[in-house]
């Protein structure tokens, strides 16, 4: 089973309408441990995919995953834009020319785009950032493709590891990020890019397990 082009497509927008959603619920989660930016900052960069969506929907993969990036770069501020931005260009370079995408090569387009989340970012896992919803999905998709799982149910398995992680950040205190100068207060409040992260990777199961 493959992860065509139009599924992507559809993905992207289902994250978009699911960002407008909880867009008061990302500000609240930031407004606690950062700059109550994330929400609206990752609204209006969807928002501006979105209206890119009808020139991309017959392009190939990485493009529509690089012009993705490109566009968050220059719309979203924060922390988040940039690092979301890395997201998407270090997919887009792993699915260059491809109208769709093996378990296989999404896990391999996914752990890229990690990889390149971490050195953005100079994060770890147990920092209390996106990155610690992010790593244990990369590490549950792998293990799920090496072992032979249904594509619908390796995706699962992906979303709910990081929604795991993402709720994991809960007692940690912040070590990277707006969040760091919080120190000990920062405990007792989920991570905003941990559940933004989280959202994208479930809207992703949703989406293709359809």
């Amino acid at each position: 089973m493959q992860i065509h082009r139009d599924q992507i497509v559809a993905w992207l927008k289902a994250y978009a309408n699911l960002l407008s959603e909880k867009k008061e619920y990302l500000t609240e989660l930031d407004a606690a441990i950062g700059d109550a930016d994330h929400g609206a900052n990752m609204d209006r960069g969807f928002q501006a995919v979105m209206k890119k969506m009808d020139e991309l929907s017959n392009q190939d993969i990485g493009t529509i995953f690089k012009t993705v990036g490109m566009t968050l770069l220059s719309t979203v501020g924060g922390a988040g834009g940039p690092l979301y931005a890395t997201f998407f260009l270090q997919a887009g370079m792993k699915a260059t020319g491809k109208m769709e995408l093996s378990l296989a090569e999404w896990s391999a387009a996914l752990e890229a785009a990690v990889n390149g989340v971490k050195m953005r970012g100079k994060a770890e896992l147990g920092d209390k950032t996106m990155i610690d919803a992010l790593v244990p999905a990369v590490q549950a998709l792998k293990t799920a493709q090496e072992n032979g799982t249904s594509l619908s149910e390796a995706l699962q398995q992906c979303a709910h590891a990081a929604e795991e992680g993402m709720k994991a950040t809960i007692p940690l205190v912040a070590r990277k990020g707006r969040a760091s100068y919080l120190g000990e207060r920062s405990a007792g409040h989920q991570d905003p890019g941990a559940t933004s992260s989280y959202y994208l990777l479930q809207t992703a199961a949703d989406v293709w397990s359809a």
